[in-house]
């Protein structure tokens, strides 16, 4: 025991100046750009899935809570939201550059998630398109208030959500080499989270979880090896961090979020069990 939770500090510390140096650039970006960003989102039009697919993307810490907010508002569309959810990294980029995962896996993941969160959105806007979507709305600084806290500085920011992350990781870490050391590596490949349909099924409930815990559980169980690609794409499709809580939040119509929520979730484990097969 006391092996396995050496080797879980070590391994946890070792991520951390990473982590940090990612979540800073993150900060930095989000400070200069997030709402610059917003507004081009919100003058999209019919465009919105589109530029929704491909700014998602970017590491912005909270632009999925911003997109919320702006449909709320019907700022933007029903199929512009779900292609920022579906292509927002959420915590997925930082943990990958802390872990050294190779660029091309990470180019994969980002331009997978952009192109099915594109393709997704123009679909869902095709079909549920609301004809009477407002031509004004007020873009709100939901970054600031509800995930980043930018306005007290990018450094301690950045160092709240090291910190933050890395608890995360240590607690996912320590399970891992818990299952390891008492389990063994060929029973933990078996795991039913590599499963082809029940895997990617299961892993679209965890990445629902309104939070930075679900995106990073699921990443660390991927490089693990403890969760396969498919059912690890169905989840990083379904995180949208903090986007669904102030949806169900600011958003009234709790139908309509319902409604939201299960587009996200179907579209997110069916991509993911058919990026499972390519991959």
């Amino acid at each position: 025991m006391l092996e396995v939770i050496r080797d879980t500090v070590t391994d946890t510390l070792k991520l951390i100046p990473f982590l940090f140096l990612a979540y800073l650039a993150m900060e930095y970006l989000e400070h200069r750009t997030g709402e610059k960003t917003q507004r081009l989102i919100g003058k999209a039009g019919r465009l919105g899935p589109v530029l929704g697919g491909i700014l998602g993307m970017a590491p912005q810490c909270g632009f999925s809570a911003a997109a919320s907010n702006l449909y709320a508002g019907r700022v933007i569309s029903l199929g512009t939201l779900i292609a920022v959810y579906l292509s927002t990294s959420d915590e997925m980029l930082p943990i990958l550059i802390s872990e050294q995962a190779p660029v091309g896996l990470m180019v994969r993941f980002l331009l997978t998630k952009a192109a099915i969160g594109l393709a997704a959105g123009m679909v869902v806007d095709l079909l549920f398109r609301k004809k009477d979507l407002a031509k004004q709305g007020h873009i709100h600084e939901i970054c600031e208030q509800e995930h980043c806290h930018c306005e007290k500085g990018i450094v301690r920011s950045a160092l709240r959500h090291t910190a933050q992350i890395a608890f995360f990781i240590l607690l996912v870490t320590f399970a891992l080499n818990l299952a390891l050391h008492f389990v063994g590596e060929r029973a933990l490949a078996g795991l039913v989270l590599n499963r082809p349909v029940l895997g990617p099924a299961l892993a679209g409930l965890v990445g629902l979880i309104p939070n930075c815990a679900g995106s990073v559980v699921i990443t660390q169980l991927y490089l693990e090896g403890a969760m396969g690609p498919g059912a690890a794409m169905a989840g990083l499709l379904t995180g949208s961090g903090v986007g669904l809580l102030v949806l169900f939040r600011v958003n009234h119509d709790r139908k309509e979020n319902l409604k939201v929520l299960g587009l996200l979730y179907g579209i997110g484990v069916t991509a993911g069990m058919a990026a499972g097969f390519v991959w």
